[in-house]
């Protein structure tokens, strides 16, 4: 018992995710525990606590902070003070929010569906039996749905459903796990979902259209059903009429497809992966997983799913509506993002209709509006470390708190394709969820919404705008226009690949010299050239270009990133006159008209259309051609996936005894490109009856690639490594490039939670830009 001469009072102020994740309700509990008064609020820049009682309690329930969080919370900051104490304070509170126009705190990204909320839509006797839209402050929609900070029910989209009598009991006891969970509803007062024919009709509401749902999805037809973030494509994966006629309508052949799973068991009937990898599968932010596909499969899923690749991804059931019609149909679903190609997913009906009506037979609706769309993350495991592919539900936005604090509110407006945006602030750095490529209005419009969006929450006003050297990118043209409206806003143009760099060294807040890889399909370099296998010594004032691909003719300029033979005739161009190159014996020129080879020979021998790039990513499309793995590319990556799979069909045993070797030569900071290239080409011309040729020469090829990369390091040994550009989201490269670098000194820096691909300029856009302000 403290006396009344020791007792004290202190202010907390903590910063971070601590809001809609439960924090107040356990501050709650813990100052009952130790018998300490006050309150607690939350504002816009995160949570202040007064606590008043014995200091020995108050030392331990600040200790409890720092060391037992509930399962979404996340403190970056926290600041204590001693204040007066107050003598009428005789028990503690939560009491109302504040706001204000500086806000700071973190937005929480949504999670999915906790065991307890599970359990009760699954159990006849709660009130939240076979309900949808069930949740808790442990789990459910959070950036989603909001629309101001700070988090409370009227500034989110459930402020037009008022509670029952149960609902707001429980929203309001401190020790109910409801406790100020915002989108908290059950069936008498929350949303509902409907099932309406493509034409508008209403087919049925409620439980009946969840049942309704599931006989259609039996019966192979298609279906959008709307999710946290947007709208799902779904059908029976194990249905190959289904999965066709998806592929047929939607106008994707080829790029995989994600399949939902009911659990793990389903999950590991149909791939392999290891415990890491299960562990990621079901983790809170349960993100698509790329994993290794199982040969025999129980279920006999369809080999449209994924064809010519050996891997699927993953993802199991993340929303109560996800589980109850899993539960029901017993077979995995391919749950692909209701979208045109590269274009947003779609979050509402009306854009289903009028986008993909010639795509779905029904649409599952619900009438809780989606404030902010975002799409499913994708993820995968290369020798058990996370590579994020796609950040957006379950990890984004991504908050990285910061030491130092942005001087001037700072906007990254990120790269032209896979774009996302970030933001600079207080001590925050922001990178928004996955946007797209900007390609078209509805991107545009998509990408202007999300700088919305963050406007609107943070109360954002950017002083200092960043963008790609890149003149004609969506993301420049709109800077471009912004500082012309606003003379006060200043303007940082970042370079590319340095941005790749810039990125993994924001992940790590690294701010020396590293040696920067980054290869990837193809960036404006300097003096207008296109870049993409590039190596530089970089820090956060500048690089120095070190080592590069030695260029080669893109045919046509973009038509050789559609049709990659023509980037495959430009590197035999070099060698073989066109009467020699006629009379070998290559897979890659098998189905090509002897008059378009011509035709293409004549157009690189004037050098007209045709710019030269030291793409890594391009050369990776040459030799896909070349093995005859493809001939016109059909989905961004392709290339990369096919050869990777053809690589991994080798053991190591068949490696060995191969003897199979390329070397890629650096004289004078190029690396030989046509040495390299013409070892493939021999070799595949003395050994095309070789079983697996393909497979081998796949292999050594990446094997070559991280010789060259660990090569390069030896001359800079006391630099950290990093390995950027969507290149390296090939695993067979990434991993090989990593274990040969182990045997060095240099230190390799992960890219953590940041993807190495285009979704990751916007944050290296940003790690610059702040370091620059004075």
């Amino acid at each position: 018992m403290c006396s009344p001469t020791a007792i004290r009072r202190s202010r907390i102020t903590v910063s971070g995710i601590v809001q809609g994740v439960g924090f107040r309700p356990f501050i709650y509990r813990l100052a009952n525990r130790w018998q300490l008064n006050g309150f607690t609020f939350n504002h816009s820049k995160g949570v202040t606590i007064e606590l008043q009682g014995c200091p020995e309690n108050i030392s331990k329930l600040i200790h409890a902070l720092k060391t037992t969080l509930p399962v979404l919370a996340r403190i970056d900051n926290i600041e204590q003070q001693n204040i007066a104490i107050e003598s009428q304070c005789s028990s503690f509170e939560i009491i109302e929010s504040e706001a204000d126009d500086n806000a700071q705190v973190a937005v929480s990204a949504d999670k999915t569906s906790c065991q307890d909320c599970i359990d009760e839509i699954n159990d006849p006797h709660n009130r939240h039996y076979q309900y949808p839209f069930t949740n808790c402050t442990n789990c459910g929609p959070r950036y989603t749905l909001i629309k101001s900070l700070p988090y409370d029910r009227k500034n989110t989209a459930m402020a037009e459903f008022e509670m029952c009598d149960s609902c707001a009991k429980a929203y309001h006891d401190p020790l109910d796990r409801r406790y100020h969970a915002q989108p908290v509803s059950c069936p008498q007062c929350g949303p509902s979902i409907t099932l309406i024919h493509i034409d508008g009709e209403v087919l049925a509401n409620k439980n009946a259209a969840l049942q309704a749902c599931v006989e259609l999805l039996e019966q192979g037809k298609i279906l959008a059903i709307k999710g946290l973030g947007g709208f799902h494509l779904v059908c029976d994966a194990t249905n190959d009429t289904a999965v066709s006629h998806l592929r047929q309508r939607k106008q994707r052949p080829a790029k995989p497809f994600a399949v939902m799973c009911s659990d793990i068991d389903m999950a590991k009937s149909l791939a392999e992966g290891s415990a890491a990898e299960w562990q990621m599968l079901q983790s809170p932010e349960r993100p698509i997983v790329l994993l290794k596909r199982r040969q025999q499969q129980v279920s006999s899923l369809s080999a449209y799913v994924a064809p010519q690749i050996d891997r699927l991804g993953l993802f199991l059931p993340y929303t109560p509506l996800h589980h109850l019609l899993l539960g029901k149909l017993k077979r995995p679903l391919v749950a692909t993002s209701a979208n045109r190609s590269g274009e947003p997913i779609i979050t509402e009906a009306g854009e289903i209709s009028r986008q993909l009506n010639p795509v779905v037979d029904a649409i599952l609706d619900h009438n809780r509006t989606i404030i902010n769309g975002c799409d499913d993350s994708v993820v995968q495991l290369v020798d058990d470390e996370l590579q994020v592919i796609r950040l957006a539900r379950g990890y984004a936005p991504l908050t990285l708190p910061w030491e130092q604090s942005v001087k001037q509110h700072t906007l990254a407006l990120g790269a032209q394709q896979k774009n996302s945006i970030a933001f600079g602030f207080g001590h925050n750095l922001v990178l928004s969820p996955h946007i797209g490529d900007l390609f078209s209005i509805e991107a545009e419009q998509y990408f202007v919404d999300t700088l919305a969006t963050f406007k609107r929450l943070y109360q954002f006003k950017p002083l200092h705008l960043v963008c790609d050297k890149h003149p004609e990118y969506t993301s420049s043209r709109w800077a471009e226009q912004y500082v012309k409206n606003h003379p006060s806003c200043r303007m940082t143009k970042v370079q590319h690949h340095y941005a790749h760099i810039l990125s993994t060294m924001a992940a790590n807040q690294f701010t020396d010299k590293v040696l920067g890889l980054s290869f990837d399909g193809t960036g404006l370099g300097e003096q207008q050239q296109l870049w993409g296998g590039e190596a530089m010594v970089a820090d956060i004032n500048g690089y120095q270009r070190i080592a590069s691909l030695a260029p080669f003719a893109l045919i046509g300029n973009e038509q050789a990133i559609i049709d990659p033979r023509r980037v495959m005739l430009a590197l035999l161009f070099q060698r073989y006159d066109i009467d020699t190159l006629l009379d070998l014996k290559l897979p890659g020129l098998q189905d090509m008209p002897a008059s378009l080879i011509n035709n293409l020979h004549r157009l690189w021998q004037s050098g007209a259309a045709s710019h030269h790039t030291s793409s890594v990513g391009r050369l990776f499309d040459a030799l896909a051609c070349l093995l005859g793995l493809m001939q016109k590319t059909q989905f961004e990556g392709q290339a990369g996936m096919l050869i990777e799979a053809c690589a991994n069909q080798i053991s190591e045993k068949q490696y060995q005894q191969s003897n199979i070797h390329f070397e890629l030569p650096l004289d004078n900071g190029i690396w030989q490109t046509q040495t390299l290239w013409q070892q493939i080409v021999d070799h595949l011309l003395q050994h095309q009856q070789q079983p697996q040729i393909n497979g081998l020469i796949a292999r050594a090829f990446m094997d070559c690639l991280a010789r060259a990369i660990a090569n390069l390091a030896t001359q800079y040994p006391s630099l950290p490594v990093v390995l950027s550009g969507g290149v390296f989201q090939n695993r067979y490269l990434l991993s090989q490039t990593r274990k040969t670098l182990a045997l060095q000194p240099n230190k390799l820096l992960s890219p953590k939670q940041i993807p190495v691909n285009d979704a990751g300029i916007a944050l290296g856009q940003l790690w610059f830009a702040v370091h620059q302000q004075n």
